[in-house]
């Protein structure tokens, strides 16, 4: 399990101040403890899958900072489609939640699966670890997993929103989030690798990069890493043909180079550089040579 929280959020929402800093801190805050628990159990768990999902919601929900909607709903007023057949329902079902959870009917649907009265409740779906689910619920009925798997941005956007409503937004979102994801990734590789808690630094290059050729563990590297490892990183991969730019920073190029070589050395096509791409390209460079 990705072990995102309030933090990860918070690397991907805007800054605010005043009272919508205070809102949005209260959001990430109770969204947060429940998160990544809360995406493991709907299988949103892939760094594509978590990347998508936390930037959709961040753009549905005004970037965190509100888990109900601005407008009255009094638009959604006598709106069959959505099942409001009583005075008064369409203000009294609104937009909640992280992606706005809208009419009596979607209420009634989505409280009954989720085991909560929300036609009778209906402010219980701006809370935010139960708006939290209720988006896991209508992410996993509109199979948008496999949209993420395929990292199609207009296709999730698409069925979230209906159209593609601030979609340039949405993509800046998810690319935050992407790169948050891979940070914690890289944390857990590092530790997998070393036998136990990842040393200072060793997502960052750095003093860890300087042992590299003398046989002592290389750092692991993901998108936002810097330093000597990535210098090194950068050659090998050049060595393999790949057009990269050697500049230490671990960017957007970089990480597509090195997905492609994973990919064409039969190993995880994450680009996240752990001992065994490493050791594929160490491999690779003897064998040129």
């Amino acid at each position: 399990m990705v072990p995102v929280d309030s933090q990860t959020m918070r690397e991907v929402a805007p800054t605010f101040s005043g009272a919508p800093a205070a809102s949005q801190a209260k959001i990430i805050a109770e969204a947060g403890a429940v998160l990544a628990a809360t995406l493991e159990s709907y299988d949103i768990t892939s760094r594509l899958r978590i990347a998508h999902f936390l930037g959709q919601t961040c753009e549905e929900s005004a970037g965190y900072r509100t888990t109900e909607e601005f407008a009255s709903g009094r638009e959604y007023e006598g709106r069959q489609d959505l099942g409001n057949t009583q005075k008064g329902d369409g203000p009294r079902y609104k937009g909640r939640g992280l992606l706005q959870l809208t009419g009596r009917a979607n209420y009634a649907d989505y409280g009954k699966a989720l085991g909560v009265d929300l036609v009778n409740n209906p402010t219980l779906a701006a809370q935010p670890a139960l708006s939290l689910k209720i988006a896991c619920e209508y992410w996993k009925r509109h199979d948008i997993n496999a949209d993420c798997d395929r990292d199609d941005a207009q296709a999730v956007t698409r069925k979230v929103n209906g159209g593609l409503n601030g979609l340039s937004d949405r993509i800046a979102f998810t690319q935050k989030a992407k790169t948050a994801v891979a940070r914690l990734q890289a944390v857990q590789l590092s530790g997998a690798a070393s036998g136990g808690a990842a040393a200072p630094g060793a997502a960052s290059g750095g003093a860890a990069a300087a042992g590299a050729a003398t046989g002592q563990t290389r750092p692991v590297l993901a998108r936002g890493s810097q330093g000597d490892a990535v210098v090194q990183l950068q050659n090998l991969l050049r060595d393999e043909n790949f057009a990269v730019a050697v500049d230490g920073d671990f960017g957007p190029g970089t990480e597509v180079a090195a997905t492609r070589f994973q990919s064409e050395n039969g190993l995880t096509a994450d680009g996240i550089v752990g001992p065994q791409t490493w050791a594929a390209l160490d491999a690779a460079k003897k064998k040129a040579g």
